[in-house]
C-alpha cells in the first residue's frame, strides 16, 4: 500500500513539474502567436483597403450588374479592414482586463 502511494506522490510531482514547464513553453508561444499577429493584422488591413479601391475602379468600367457586384465587394473589403482595425486597437486593453497582473499572454 505504501509503495503505491509513494509512487502516485513521485507521479504527482514529476507531473507538476513537467506542467510547470509547458505551462511556461505555451505562455512563451502564445505570446509571440499574439505579437505576430498584431504585427500582420495592420498589413493586411490595408492591403484590403488597397483591393478595395481597385475592385471599386475596376468595376466602374463594367456593366450595371458588374458594378453593383464590385460595390459590395468592395464594400466588404473596407468593413473588414475596419474590424481588423478595431481589433488591433481593442484587443490588447481586453486581454490586459482580463488578465490583470497575471502575465500570462504580453502582446
Amino acid at each position: 500500500m505504501k509503495a503505491k502511494t509513494f509512487a502516485f506522490a513521485a507521479l504527482a510531482l514529476v507531473a507538476f513539474a513537467f506542467s510547470q514547464s509547458l505551462l511556461s513553453t505555451v505562455n512563451f508561444g502564445a505570446s509571440e502567436f499574439c505579437k505576430s499577429v498584431m504585427n500582420l493584422i495592420p498589413l493586411v488591413s490595408m492591403l484590403m483597403i488597397v483591393i478595395a479601391g481597385v475592385v471599386y475602379g475596376l468595376g466602374q468600367m463594367m456593366g450595371a450588374e458588374t458594378r453593383a457586384r464590385a460595390n459590395v465587394w468592395a464594400t466588404a473589403c473596407l468593413g473588414g479592414a475596419l474590424i481588423a482595425v478595431l481589433i488591433v486597437v481593442v484587443s490588447k486593453p481586453v486581454l490586459q482586463a482580463i488578465y490583470s497582473g497575471q502575465g500570462i499572454i504580453e502582446c
